[in-house]
Order: C-alpha cells, then sequence, then structure tokens
C-alpha cells in the first residue's frame, strides 16, 4: 500500500512545485500594472486620489493642496472589487514637485470608488505600508 501512495503524493508535490514555478499570479496577490503613464483608468483614479485628498483636507473651495500630474507606479489587487496601490506625482502649492502613495478600492458594478490612504512616499514603492484614512 506505502509503495503505491508514495509515487502518487511525488506526483501530486511536483504538480504543485511546477505551478508555483510557472508564474502563475496567486489569487488575492498584488501584481504590477504595467506601462501605466498611458493607462487612462490608472490615471483617473490618481486623479480621484488627489482630488479626495484635497477635499478631505477642506480644499475643496479652490484652494488645491495638491495638482495631480500623472501616476508613475501601480498595482493592482483583487478584493471585493479592485484596491490599487499607486505612486503619484503631484505638484503641491509652492510649484515643488512631490511623490505620494495612495490606495484606492474601485467596485465598478456599484460606481464605487474609496480612497483608503494618502500620504508621502516611502522610499521603495514594494515597501509601502497603508493606513486607514
Amino acid at each position: 500500500m506505502m509503495a503505491m501512495t508514495l509515487p502518487i503524493l511525488i506526483t501530486t508535490l511536483l504538480c504543485i512545485l511546477s505551478t508555483v514555478s510557472c508564474g502563475r499570479v496567486i489569487v488575492g496577490a498584488k501584481t504590477e500594472i504595467t506601462d501605466v503613464t498611458k493607462n487612462k483608468e490608472v490615471q483617473e483614479i490618481g486623479r480621484f486620489a488627489v482630488e479626495e485628498y484635497n477635499y478631505k483636507q477642506g480644499l475643496s473651495n479652490g484652494g488645491e493642496a495638491l495638482k495631480f500630474v500623472e501616476v508613475v507606479e501601480a498595482e493592482k489587487q483583487v478584493v471585493s472589487g479592485m484596491k490599487y496601490y499607486l505612486k503619484i506625482s503631484a505638484v503641491d502649492h509652492d510649484g515643488v514637485h512631490r511623490m505620494f502613495t495612495s490606495v484606492v478600492v474601485v467596485k465598478p458594478w456599484l460606481q464605487y470608488k474609496k480612497l483608503l490612504h494618502f500620504g508621502p512616499s516611502s522610499s521603495t514603492f514594494q515597501q509601502m505600508q497603508y493606513t486607514t484614512m
């Protein structure tokens, strides 16, 4: 009996390892969005993040704290919708270009967007820590 079980176990393990090593995306894992500067959807989400940040700062009456320039890096993650992790270039009220990180959840079937985080960019995009806004 053990002689038959061992080959089945080895075959199962090899199948699992080959699936993982083929570079398949793990469900729920973050994936990089390529060519973000040309991706209109990602740029619109970045613009939303800056506008929402300005609104939450009480600056929606024409006095903008930040002006959106572009999203320069982005990742996405399937959740109950899509969660976008963005690195955004923006100009502050003094005309200084600054980098910010942002997390936005989008549920298109509900016409729903929510800004979860917006703050100064950390040194590396991969190590961003997100807090709820």
